[in-house]
């Protein structure tokens, strides 16, 4: 590997989160001592819950990043960057629930139907829970993005830094409510468009969860333009693999691993790459039988068995494994070629591989 930085040690996986799961609890515990009365108590625990899963996959990128752009010795100051990008994150997945009507995220009630719940239990009326969770759920996401900016505004960041960084979160921001709005108008459209498929991929999840990320860990310790280029290269493909896998699993996973019901992208429409070769390449009567099928909410196991019959005849599903495969290897090869320190190259490497090899 073309290693040119220093060989002084990362923080590894399990200190990262340590870090940034010390960082939160924190931020929430003071949030709460300061919160306006007892009722906000219901959003900062809401908060609490979200964050207590997930694979902190963000911070551990943006950690690899501040490393392969010079960062050393104390990391303090991006474990609390790391940290808000978590709180973003929640933003994120709570919008996103209530856009999808998602019943549950990693294993429990989502937001709204959580804040639903504690409102009938806390007395009001069952006949409004419903628009009560939607409505609290927006609130609790807007909560989670304003403290993300607190969080970030106060990690400790120099004036250039702080400058730096503000640039790249911009910029993720914006792409990731245009993946956002491309995935809402391309939702319920039958069609095998791949290319459409994959510009989703990009800006949802490839450029959101993989790239600026990296590039904001290097953001930090302003890393030289051949550092963030290699970055690119490097996330770009590992974040389209990751969706596609993630793709693969909301169709053929097993909910108590995912954490979510599978079958969920199907019931929805989702205008996924399995779903667009599959259309591609179906016979009539597989065909007729997708658009009889996806898109309807509350298909029957036996429809979803029958959608998934059609991507395993057509093989859509091979041909995305195919897909996750190359694109990792591309990762890597990117990789092997980029200006890093070797120990965070390892540790990139390892995290490709979580990426794109998982369960959940």
């Amino acid at each position: 590997m073309a290693h040119t930085a220093s060989e002084t040690g990362t923080p590894d996986r399990t200190a990262v989160r340590l870090g940034v799961d010390t960082v939160l609890r924190d931020f929430l515990d003071r949030k709460e001592q300061e919160a306006p009365g007892p009722e906000f108590g219901s959003l900062i625990n809401g908060l609490r819950r979200l964050l207590s899963g997930g694979k902190r996959l963000r911070s551990h990128l943006c950690v690899a990043g501040w490393h392969v752009g010079g960062g050393h010795s104390d990391a303090s100051v991006v474990i609390r960057v790391a940290a808000a990008l978590e709180l973003f994150q929640t933003f994120a997945l709570v919008h996103d629930d209530v856009m999808d009507a998602s019943d549950i995220r990693r294993g429990h009630p989502s937001a709204h139907r959580a804040l639903a719940a504690a409102y009938v239990t806390g007395g009001g009326p069952r006949g409004r829970a419903e628009a009560h969770g939607m409505s609290a759920a927006v609130l609790l996401g807007d909560l989670a993005l304003v403290w993300s900016d607190e969080l970030l505004h106060t990690a400790g960041l120099e004036a250039d830094a702080l400058t730096r960084v503000l640039h790249v979160v911009d910029r993720m921001r914006g792409e990731l409510v245009y993946g956002q709005y491309l995935d809402l108008l391309s939702t319920g459209r039958l069609v095998g468009d791949v290319a459409a498929a994959l510009e989703v991929v990009r800006y949802k999840t490839a450029k959101y969860t993989v790239e600026r990320p990296l590039h904001i860990g290097a953001a930090v310790v302003d890393a030289a333009p051949d550092v963030l280029e290699a970055c690119t290269a490097f996330a770009l493909p590992l974040g389209e693999a990751f969706q596609l896998r993630d793709d693969l699993l909301g169709a053929f996973g097993v909910a108590a691993e995912t954490g979510k019901p599978v079958g969920d992208d199907i019931r929805e429409g989702k205008a996924t790459v399995l779903m667009a070769l599959a259309v591609q390449r179906a016979s009539e009567s597989d065909l007729r039988a997708l658009h009889r099928l996806v898109g309807h909410p509350h298909l029957a196991e036996d429809d979803l068995q029958r959608v998934r019959a059609v991507l395993e005849a057509t093989g859509a599903r091979s041909t995305v494994e195919e897909m996750i495969e190359a694109r990792r290897e591309a990762a890597l090869t990117a990789l092997d070629q980029a200006p890093f320190p070797a120990a965070a190259a390892r540790a990139l490497g390892e995290i490709a591989r979580i990426a794109t090899v998982r369960r959940a």
